[in-house]
């Protein structure tokens, strides 16, 4: 048997009922404050969007996942469940939005970056590589 999602206290059917003020005095301070000063142009965007592709899951129409580069916009209650297609900088990183993310940043889950992978020195590299024999 599955756990039950809960954040502070409340479960997610009772945090997606809720009004967006009184979701908002339940995060952390920087994610409450950014919040309080008001969405960017982006974000409003960002969230009428959500808002349409959320109605046209309930139609039953499957819809295309919304694609954003609004990598700063708090998931909210009303995301989860919906495919966001966040840019990482180079393409779109599909992120399933999970109850877990709720109060997290959508940049958090597309990373900028790829790691480094090394691969055996060219010809020329070292001065050791004198020695290694020609294929």
């Amino acid at each position: 048997m599955p756990k039950e999602f809960i954040y502070r206290g409340l479960t997610l059917d009772q945090l997606q009922s809720m009004s967006m003020d009184e979701f908002i005095d339940l995060l952390p301070s920087r994610q409450r404050r950014s919040l309080h000063r008001g969405l960017q142009p982006e974000q409003r965007i960002l969230l009428e969007k959500v808002r349409q592709a959320r109605e046209e899951m309930r139609k039953g129409g499957g819809g295309s996942p919304v694609k954003t580069h609004v990598r700063n916009m708090i998931i909210l209650p009303e995301m989860v469940g919906l495919t966001i297609g966040v840019h990482n900088g180079k393409d779109f990183v599909q992120v399933e939005i999970k109850p877990e993310m709720i109060g997290h940043y959508l940049g958090e889950f597309a990373v900028t970056n790829k790691p480094v992978r090394h691969g055996t020195p060219g010809i020329g590299a070292s001065r050791s590589s004198m020695y290694v024999p020609l294929k």
